[in-house]
């Protein structure tokens, strides 16, 4: 038994975050249904995950030393932190490290979306290079478009400044009250507005149960039959059905979608044979910095070892 306090981590975890723990820790890395983890599980006082663990109350009865739980991540859904807090567990997570990256993946997408381009691997003769000048035409410019955004927190903030930057028109939604400087130009509508109004509608809602189904029928209807739909908060944010429905009606409309609910999608989604829903495979924190930064969670995790109030306890549903 080691004389330093065991953590397990059940994903990845940075290699300079580890390291860090290494020298304050026993650090071990083992999935919740490994052999090993059962072992190990009397003596683990910390477990870090990201976002394929679930951290529920049978996970937590294995667990009699637990103190901690870190999410090396931003949100803390997979979590049951009401039962962890019950049980005298911290749950301290990353909300700031994904900001930038998340940000910056959705103008890529609004790019892809708007303006059309071919890369070319050889020369073409005149005829073809008239061709894709012709065809490959965007028919909007951003400074002629209104961006609503869903949700004003760090990242839907930050987008909005990219907007302003950008020349949209920016239009916002949030439950709370929004200061001046964090709005970036963008005005301040009801939801209702929001999704009629948007050309391109971006979503960045936390993980609140209220906002589970949250964007159905009701919504749906209201968007342009044109509208681009991007969505990389959570999958569990869109109803389905509804979303499907309205692609299949409206061809001109489009989703980007790169969160799903379940992760992977299921084969027979139907929305892989839309042409107009593109699935990506959850990429939007995916840079070097922002999982780096999302590993930093570390430093919170050990003070609660130390007995320490951490930087960043999770909130409670």
């Amino acid at each position: 038994m080691g004389t330093h306090p065991l953590v397990v981590h059940t994903e990845t975890i940075g290699k300079a975050a580890r390291e860090w723990l290494e020298e304050r820790c026993e650090v071990v890395a083992a999935g919740t249904d490994d052999p090993s983890f059962e072992q190990l599980a009397p003596r683990i006082e910390a477990l870090l995950v990201r976002t394929y663990t679930d951290v529920d109350e049978r996970l937590l009865d294995r667990l009699p030393r637990l103190k901690v739980v870190g999410r090396a991540g931003v949100g803390v859904d997979n979590i049951d932190v009401a039962a962890c807090r019950n049980r005298g567990v911290e749950v301290v997570y990353a909300p700031a490290s994904s900001t930038h990256a998340v940000s910056e993946y959705v103008i890529a997408l609004l790019c892809d979306a708007l303006r059309p381009r071919l890369y070319l691997h050889e020369s073409e003769d005149r005829s073809r290079w008239s061709q894709h000048r012709k065809t490959l035409v965007a028919d909007r410019q951003f400074d002629e478009l209104t961006l609503g955004i869903l949700g004003m927190g760090r990242i839907g903030s930050t987008v909005a400044g990219f907007a302003s930057a950008l020349g949209f028109e920016t239009i916002a939604t949030d439950l709370e009250t929004i200061p001046d400087e964090r709005r970036h130009g963008a005005s301040m509508v009801s939801i209702e507005e929001l999704f009629a109004e948007a050309d391109v509608l971006t979503i960045h809602v936390d993980g609140r149960r209220a906002n589970r189904g949250l964007i159905g029928d009701a919504l749906l209807e209201r968007m342009k039959d044109d509208a681009v739909l991007i969505n990389t908060s959570r999958g569990f944010v869109m109803q389905h059905d509804p979303l499907r429905r309205v692609l299949e009606e409206r061809t001109r409309m489009r989703a980007y979608l790169d969160v799903h609910d379940p992760e992977p999608p299921p084969p027979g989604d139907r929305l892989f044979e839309l042409a107009n829903a593109h699935l990506l495979p959850h990429l939007a924190s995916r840079t070097e910095t922002a999982m780096a930064r999302m590993s930093d969670v570390v430093h919170d995790i050990w003070a609660v070892l130390e007995g320490r109030s951490p930087t960043w306890p999770a909130p409670v549903d």
